[in-house]
């Protein structure tokens, strides 16, 4: 096929199990796997024992940063699992079996690395062949036209779109809802005290044999159900499911719709050639009225894309003469017609559907055919040679294709019909794509994870400045869905790096007062992640990692201040605080302080106690930020981006009035400051500096130069107080910024790989904490020892460690972990530690 480029898609990674001579995982059939929006891939495989000679059927649940950490969980299931499926926010996992079972699985403490199943439903002996969650809503659109928009809800808007179900106040119910083969469909709904709610209706009076069928939902809030008996000589049935709960119980009707005969069977020339249908997809889970059909035999397959349109019935003349009602206005009927087939190709083995929401309009397809921006256009075949092509969802035409390990590009004839006789190749048993579509999973038929790169361009070449327009579309959906966005960290060169974070910073100051609030850290978090993947931006990592903190800390400090009387003015003790900050730009820390009503900052002598941790690391940081202003030559060192961050600083210099004035009631939660002399008031010198240092960047636009006096200041510092080690996160052990080389990574399921030489992290190492020195506990600011006898959770994006139980029971420092109990400070997901992680 001419017209698409090659080096669209290559290897990014794979990893495999490791041979083990009594037990081995071997692929269960038919395999299955799912990608959440979190970027955690579930998938299956039976684990075989010599011994005894039975199978278990396993889960394996990998977050796509470190593949290599797997979690395998023996799912319970009796027989064969068909189905998987994540929910909306990716943080709970469906799976059905071959038995009628189904379980809802979900994470122990917020672990991505431990996982329980806590409900479920089942219909008895009668295996799932389809599963999805009930629909909860929520629906973008994503229009490449308006890419240049400065406006993030004009590039994404919302689609109106009525959830599967609703409880009382509109608020979307929860559940699933599946298809068996003996022809039923059952409805479990999660009610919000924990109760399931489960009731089972026939699709049709007749029933017959299910073998294939998806799920999809109307934007009116009804569900529709596509059935095929297996074979390419019977219709694909289509169902309209509404669900609706009546005193108590869960109810479903069910409603035939227009069905189809594929093309295949009725042309001609291929009239016998097809005997059965293996994949029946709709195109997104939100497209009702759009199916993806294949059809194959022993060695080829056929696939073809259909659409169910509005079409007028044309009334013969008599009746339009007798009721002049019917002449007016065409009667309307649904029909389904054929968009696009393909031709004959290699046995299908695999389909994977994008789950980009991308706009389909005329205009929208034009200008991403224009700029060459392709992503979730394209969806992926894999075949049973090895190879995957990715084909266009509307013509099916040709985008991209992947030559696998066994399928190398035949030469002529003679070499295909020896590869043929050669015996089973290698080939995807089950693929996904990612959420932006930028990477594609494939499970192969030894079990082994591949990691495919998909280029946004499908390969061709672009001008520098498009290249990183689409990026930065990519990243602003994440930004705003909240979904990862790992995938879109493989196409990032070292080169992009620097003009991504500045792009993105001028696209997220377009945005209103009120969204740049709701994406404040989300943004640090993005440009952190960015700067991990460029030695010349590698030290501003841990300054993001230190806003994220600073952040979170000054707004937990803040809640805990509380007005004196309850029928205060409408600002917040903590908003009148920075009002007070800005407006009185003294240096002196005790006039700033007189300013202020001293009775809102009373706490409880444990409560400030308890915070010492963290008032200690605002003192530390200051005092390293002020002595680190003399050589501010250097960019690489950690700490130089908040020189001239007015904002930060700003919040600093609050922080240090709040601590002021809590000093004078609980003199020992202040932050311990080792001095040359006795006298010195340490905090009021630091609160100077700091003010000076701030007055020259508060106003963004024009920026000063620190004086000479100021920078003499700060040169003294290190004769007068001692400077602290401030502990930064360690730059991460993930796998993205090994794959920039473009170099294929060999990994093993459950073994670590020996650092693979990474020439960023070296010049690094001096800030980081070598291995057998103490670890620290980076949230809660608590030293844990060289070899730390506690449990501890680690991000997955950021590599920031804390202790899994809280060692303290105060309310103000449960207020302080509850910021980061579901996931990190920067979004990441946790997982539990191996207690030897020292």
């Amino acid at each position: 096929p001419r017209g698409f480029a090659s080096g669209a898609m290559d290897l990014a990674y794979v990893c495999e199990w490791e041979k083990k001579p009594k037990s081995n995982h071997c692929p269960s059939i038919p395999l299955v796997c799912a990608w959440s929006c979190r970027n955690l891939i579930a998938f299956t495989t039976d684990l075989k024992n010599e011994e005894e000679k039975d199978l278990t059927h396993m889960i394996h649940i990998i977050d796509t940063e470190h593949p290599w950490d797997v979690y395998s969980v023996n799912s319970g299931h009796a027989e064969v699992i068909t189905c998987l499926e994540w929910d909306q926010s990716g943080s709970r996992l469906l799976s059905a079996d071959a038995d009628g079972h189904i379980k809802c699985w979900s994470m122990t403490d917020h672990l991505a690395n431990s996982w329980e199943n806590t409900v479920g439903s089942m219909v008895e002996g009668d295996p799932v062949v389809a599963l999805s969650w009930l629909h909860n809503g929520v629906k973008l659109a994503l229009h490449v036209e308006k890419s240049g928009a400065s406006n993030f809800g004009e590039k994404f808007s919302r689609v109106k779109f009525s959830p599967s179900l609703t409880l009382f106040g509109g608020k979307p119910m929860e559940g699933w809802i599946a298809v068996t083969i003996s022809g039923l469909v059952t409805v479990s709904l999660l009610k919000p005290n924990g109760q399931v709610l489960t009731s089972t209706e026939s699709l049709c009076r007749l029933r017959c044999r299910v073998a294939l069928a998806d799920v999809a939902f109307t934007g009116g809030g009804n569900i529709v159900v596509a059935t095929s008996d297996g074979s390419s000589t019977s219709p694909v049935q289509f169902y309209k499911v509404c669900v609706s709960v009546v005193n108590e119980k869960c109810k479903i009707d069910t409603e035939i719709l227009p069905s189809l005969f594929m093309r295949c069977t009725t042309d001609p020339a291929r009239k016998d050639k097809y005997p059965a249908i293996t994949h029946l997809k709709f195109l997104a889970r939100d497209m009702s009225e759009q199916v993806l059909l294949c059809a194959s035999n022993q060695n080829s397959s056929i696939v073809e894309c259909w659409s169910l349109r509005k079409e007028g019935l044309p009334v013969n003349n008599i009746f339009q003469q007798i009721s002049p009602v019917v002449g007016d206005k065409q009667p309307m009927i649904l029909k389904w017609r054929i968009l696009s087939a393909t031709n004959d190709l290699d046995r299908v083995s695999a389909v994977a559907l994008p789950k980009l929401p991308i706009s389909l309009t005329n205009t929208d397809l034009k200008v991403a055919n224009d700029t060459k921006f392709f992503p979730g256009l394209g969806l992926a075949l894999a075949f049973h040679d090895g190879s995957v092509h990715i084909v266009h969802r509307l013509s099916l035409q040709m985008m991209a294709v992947f030559y696998g390990s066994s399928s190398q590009r035949p030469v002529d004839e003679q070499t295909i019909k020896r590869q043929r006789t050669a015996g089973p190749l290698v080939h995807f048993k089950a693929m996904q794509l990612s959420w932006t579509s930028l990477a594609l999973a494939g499970i192969d038929s030894h079990g082994k994870l591949s990691m495919l790169r998909i280029s946004p361009s499908m390969g061709h070449v672009l001008d520098m400045n498009m290249s990183l327009r689409h990026l930065l579309f990519l990243l602003e959906y994440c930004m705003v869905t909240g979904y990862d966005w790992w995938d879109i960290l493989l196409h990032v060169q070292p080169n992009m790096v620097q003009n991504l974070v500045e792009k993105l910073h001028e696209e997220y100051m377009r945005q209103n007062a009120a969204l740049q609030q709701v994406l404040s850290t989300r943004i640090v978090a993005m440009k952190a992640s960015l700067c991990k993947l460029s030695s010349s931006t590698i030290a501003r990592v841990c300054d993001y990692h230190a806003k994220l903190f600073l952040i979170a800390i000054s707004c937990t400090l803040k809640s805990l201040l509380r007005p004196h009387f309850l029928n205060t003015p409408d600002k917040s003790p903590g908003d009148r605080l920075t009002e007070i900050c800005s407006k009185i730009t003294d240096i002196d820390i005790d006039k700033v302080m007189i300013n202020l009503k001293t009775e809102e900052f009373v706490l409880e002598m444990t409560t400030l106690q308890s915070l010492q941790q963290l008032i200690q690391w605002v003192g530390d940081f200051v005092l390293y930020l002020l002595a680190s202003l003399p050589n501010q030559g250097s960019p690489v060192r950690p700490g130089h981006s908040f020189l001239r961050d007015g904002a930060s600083l700003g919040m600093f210099r609050e922080l240090m009035v709040v601590i002021r004035i809590w000093g004078l009631l609980k003199p020992s939660c202040l932050p311990v400051y080792t001095a040359t002399s006795d006298t010195q008031d340490s905090m009021s010198l630091l609160f100077r500096l700091l003010t000076k240092l701030w007055l020259c960047c508060r106003e963004e636009n024009h920026i000063t130069e620190p004086d000479d006096t100021l920078i003499d200041e700060c040169c003294l510092l290190p004769s007068q107080l001692l400077i602290p080690n401030i502990d930064w996160l360690p730059i991460n052990d993930g796998i993205i910024s090994k794959l920039q080389n473009k170099q294929l990574v060999r990994l093993q399921f459950g073994k670590a790989p020996g650092l693979i030489g990474h020439t960023v992290s070296s010049q690094f190492d001096a800030f980081v904490r070598a291995p057998g020195q103490p670890k620290i506990d980076h949230l809660r600011r608590l030293h844990l020892g060289a070899y730390p006898t506690e449990e501890c959770k680690s991000c997955t994006r950021c590599g920031c460690v804390t202790m899994l139980k809280s060692p303290n029971k105060v309310t103000a420092v449960k207020q302080w972990e509850q910021r980061w109990i579901k996931n990190c400070l920067c979004g990441g997901l946790w997982r539990r530690m191996p207690l030897s992680y020292s």
